[in-house]
């Protein structure tokens, strides 16, 4: 049962990670490539804890938090840069 499990949530987490880099690479927008890559940082993270989970180890706690913080601090400066970008725009 356990093989099942690692197998399927594999396969879910692949299909996810190439659906965010199909976005990535043909997005009509910026914004929609921050948010793929945003996705794609939390698959990989769901992955790293899956493998903690698997094989029982923190080992990959330290990047997982990395991961997090990097992922929430590119979001909020892109999304800070295109508010500012707008309101540049509605001023002109």
């Amino acid at each position: 049962m356990k093989e099942f499990v690692l197998l399927a949530t594999a396969v879910i987490l692949s299909l996810a990670a190439a659906g965010a880099i199909v976005r990535i690479a043909i997005g009509p927008s910026l914004l929609d490539r921050v948010l793929a890559s945003d996705v794609l940082l939390a698959i990989l993270g769901a992955a790293l804890a899956i493998d903690m989970a698997v094989n029982q180890h923190l080992n990959n706690l330290m990047l997982l938090v990395a991961l997090a913080v990097i992922g929430f601090i590119g979001s909020v400066t892109v999304a800070r840069f295109v508010a500012e970008r707008r309101e540049q725009n509605n001023e002109s």
